[in-house]
């Protein structure tokens, strides 16, 4: 399956979080996108890995992906091994992007900066042909992405350069609220955590519109990037 973009998220609700604006944007543009959730998430505090893979396909259908996978790789103890990296390499060679997004390269949650790293080399080792892979009994053929792009988590990275989501805001919030047992519900019996805070939620807009303010929109998601950005003209840039 060929797909424009495979977003990668340490966690389910990661991509929704980091990049799920732009998501929602790329689709409505007619791209295709594919998300690879790398862990089931089973360390959260609230909920269990059967409802984080509820609430991640719940999400994907709010989305529109073309399809979400999880690899059950461990929460919270992610490394950047040969066997992680593989598995990574399977999926980037199954679905051919053009571009990866993938966890912020420094936050507070170790596994982020580690699938950062861990997604970015795989994406360079699925370009050496040497390096053999099969899915469901067959060969696949080499495969490097022609961008990475980090999007922003917890931490305030300074971003290099930012996606317009105006029109997407309520789409990304919708999608992430579907991860009902993780976020902000005052009904919950289940202890509190960092994200599970009003003030979490309603960080989810006003740090959006922040980085709008700073772009000339009303609400953007930001990225970092691997390698140097070249616009082949001015088109597409709010000025």
């Amino acid at each position: 399956m060929k797909t424009d973009i495979l977003a990668f998220g340490a966690h389910p609700d990661d991509v929704e979080l980091g990049c799920g604006g732009t998501i929602a944007k790329l689709i409505s543009e007619g791209k295709t996108c594919v998300i690879v959730d790398l862990t089931k998430g089973e360390l959260g505090t609230r909920g269990t890995d059967l409802t984080r893979k509820e609430e991640a396909a719940e999400s994907a259908k709010i989305l529109g992906v073309a399809a979400r996978e999880n690899l059950g790789l461990k929460d919270g103890f992610l490394v950047n091994s040969e066997e992680y990296q593989m598995e990574i390499v399977k999926m980037i060679r199954k679905y051919r992007p053009e571009i990866v997004l993938a966890n912020a390269i420094d936050d507070r949650h170790p596994d982020h900066a580690k699938a950062a790293k861990l997604v970015s080399d795989a994406c360079f080792l699925s370009g050496l042909r040497k390096i053999e892979t099969t899915l469901d009994g067959e060969v696949q053929e080499v495969w490097r992405p022609k961008q990475i792009f980090h999007y922003i988590q917890w931490k305030n990275v300074e971003p290099e350069f930012v996606i317009d989501i105006s029109e997407h805001l309520e789409k990304k919030l919708e999608a992430c609220m579907a991860f009902k047992t993780q976020f902000y519900d005052p009904k919950s019996t289940e202890p509190e955590t960092p994200i599970t805070s009003k003030d979490f939620y309603e960080s989810l807009t006003y740090r959006a519109q922040d980085l709008g303010r700073l772009s000339g929109v009303t609400y953007a998601e930001g990225f970092t990037t691997e390698k140097l950005l070249a616009l082949k003209n001015f088109d597409g840039i709010i000025l």
